[in-house]
């Protein structure tokens, strides 16, 4: 893997992140999250201010490793990696984006939860496939089940996933980080309950070390 899909592994939960008012709170949310031990962020397209927000994160935590989520064009690329984005996810699979990522030298993870899908991927050459979403798509046990076909990727599951059933999908090796919401909601944002990201951080980060621990 790259570097940064080695940093996202070893951190082991992306923070999925919809900024509503990213001049508020995008500094403050980075600070929230590097505290609590998540030192990444996927800021997703789905809110006008992504670039804005992706831009602030990083001049507020230069070491912290933030990305754009919900990447539907290349001009969203464009727009992405003129903020600083490190890297780029999409919700499914254009193999036109993902080119043009690999052309631009960012790494990018794409939607994928078909065989057809992975196929796909494995003709580009990716190594890291996004999962999404994930609990309504099969879950593990599809997870499980396309790994034994297409061993060769490590997978980022995102959605449905929270602190109840983060253990049961980082304990697969298949998966190498997962994707969650669970501690950046709208509510936790937009009343700037820093504090409760945090403890939500921290709670996350003590499970990928039991699971890494018992590995």
């Amino acid at each position: 893997m790259d570097t940064v899909s080695q940093r996202i592994a070893q951190t082991g939960v992306v923070p999925v992140i919809k900024l509503n008012h990213p001049e508020r709170d995008a500094a403050a949310l980075a600070a929230a999250l590097c505290e609590g031990g998540l030192p990444v962020a996927e800021v997703t397209f789905r809110a006008a201010g992504a670039a804005t927000a992706i831009r602030l994160m990083r001049e507020a935590q230069p070491d912290m490793l933030v990305g754009a989520g919900t990447v539907l064009t290349t001009a969203q690329v464009d727009e992405a990696l003129e903020a600083g984005a490190q890297f780029i996810v999409c919700p499914g699979l254009d193999p036109d984006i993902v080119v043009y990522c690999q052309d631009k030298g960012v790494p990018v993870y794409p939607g994928c939860t078909t065989p057809t899908d992975y196929h796909t991927a494995f003709k580009l050459g990716l190594e890291v496939l996004k999962f999404f979403p994930a609990e309504q798509s099969g879950g593990l046990a599809k997870i499980k089940a396309m790994a034994a076909p297409f061993a060769m990727f490590k997978i980022m599951p995102t959605g449905g996933i929270s602190l109840k059933n983060l253990k049961e999908y980082l304990s697969c090796s298949t998966i190498c980080a997962c994707g969650g919401s669970y501690m950046v909601t709208a509510d936790l944002i937009d009343n700037q309950k820093w504090d409760e990201i945090i403890d939500l951080c921290k709670k996350s980060v003590e499970i990928v070390k039991e699971v890494r621990s018992n590995g």
